[in-house]
């Protein structure tokens, strides 16, 4: 069998004079949900579910550039912090708390997740359902399907949200979400829906869209199956040194609690690590003049959720706000450089051309990306903290123009 992304592809080849670009995609795009149904019914999906929920799938352009600009990878930490843990939704998360106590302390009793994370999550993937998104899932997952980008893991997700559609779950007209096919309260995507969602208030349908039980109880199973440790917090806010190495910071430089501890680091009211049994890691988001975290195990679980560390950070601080606490006792610069893709993509490539390897340019700044940044800082005599900050662009010769706020 030919995969959606290749047939797309060679459809492309073959309409060189179709008329226009637009119209060779058209046809390219048709051609790719071809392939789809046919891959769907050697995946024993019903015939009636198939034809109801293919037959009009339509190419969304949009959906294919919000893959390309996700703002966990274009965004300062401060300004994606300041959309997502605001008063109003602290405010609004706590209400919440308190409305479902009963459900969540039961739900806390069968699967070891704090109320005050499940209700984080629900208030930073809906605003606690109050929007799940207005395009399509049929229409996104087809679309990025047959796009060339990520077309394996779209159709994955796309047979996965046909397999719901079979099993009675929501109807293929009514099932909406995200533009990359997140769906209902806390924006599983498909195939994490088939494997962890649950019927938790025992009507017989796992209803992640109009039951706040099966939503909240999905989440929790869902934490606890990809390794949630109960009694464990997600991380904290910590102060460092003066003079504090910055190129012992980044995830996958975990050292144990004594450690950090020995090195100076300390809780953000400036008192002593406990001494526990653990391991931790320091995320510096916003470089040596922002907040800096120490991270725990249960902050790789949140980032198995989404694979951003600004997400898993702002999950975990906006947690701690539901369960009482304050704002960071060091907040983000506001000052910090806005970047594109493509501004990315040109300083991974400025820094491989100075020697700094980065890895591929690929507009993602990464972990390979931030080691790059502090070997050219430490060359530079400057502090190696790994944030591309304005100096940094300035000394690689790089401009970065101010972009408008979407």
């Amino acid at each position: 069998m030919i995969a959606p992304r290749q047939l797309f592809r060679v459809v492309l080849c073959l309409l060189p004079f179709a008329g226009s670009a637009q119209a060779a995609t058209v046809d390219a795009f048709a051609a790719c949900v071809s392939d789809l149904r046919e891959e769907a019914a050697r995946q024993d999906i019903s015939t009636a579910v198939i034809e109801e929920s293919l037959a009009q799938v339509e190419r969304v352009e949009r959906v294919v550039e919000l893959d390309r600009s996700q703002p966990e990878f274009t965004t300062p930490f401060s300004e994606y912090l300041g959309r997502r843990v605001t008063d109003t939704r602290v405010e609004r998360g706590r209400e919440l708390l308190d409305r479902h106590e009963d459900l969540l302390r039961d739900i806390y009793r069968e699967y070891g997740v704090p109320p005050r994370y499940l209700v984080a999550f629900w208030g930073m993937e809906t605003n606690f359902g109050s929007y799940f998104g207005g395009v399509s899932t049929l229409d996104a997952l087809a679309t990025l399907a047959c796009d060339e980008r990520r077309s394996g893991y779209f159709t994955e997700q796309l047979m996965a949200a046909l397999r719901i559609v079979d099993e009675g779950a929501i109807p293929a007209d009514r099932m909406e979400g995200s533009w990359a096919g997140a769906l209902g309260h806390v924006q599983f995507m498909p195939s994490v829906f088939a494997e962890y969602a649950v019927d938790y208030d025992g009507d017989g349908r796992r209803d992640l869209w109009n039951s706040v039980p099966d939503a909240m109880a999905s989440a929790a199973n869902f934490l606890r199956g990809i390794g949630w440790k109960p009694g464990w917090r997600w991380g904290r806010e910590v102060t460092l040194p003066a003079d504090f190495p910055y190129e012992l910071s980044g995830y996958d430089n975990r050292r144990a609690m004594h450690e950090w501890k020995e090195l100076g680091v300390r809780t953000a009211y400036d008192r002593p690590l406990s001494a526990a049994d653990a391991k931790a890691a320091l995320i510096v988001p916003s470089g040596h003049e922002g907040p800096k975290f120490l991270v725990y195990d249960n902050f790789k679980v949140i980032m198995r959720w989404n694979q951003s560390e600004f997400y898993a950070l702002s999950v975990g601080h906006l947690a701690d706000r539901l369960a009482g606490a304050s704002g960071l006792m060091n907040p983000p610069p506001d000052n910090a450089p806005r970047m594109t893709r493509d501004d990315v993509i040109a300083l991974q490539e400025r820094l491989n051309q100075r020697g700094f390897e980065a890895g591929p340019a690929d507009g993602i700044p990464g972990p390979k990306t931030r080691a790059a940044i502090r070997r050219f800082q430490k060359e530079q005599g400057m502090i190696a903290d790994g944030f591309a900050s304005r100096e940094v662009l300035d000394r690689l010769s790089l401009q970065v123009a101010e972009h408008a706020e979407d």
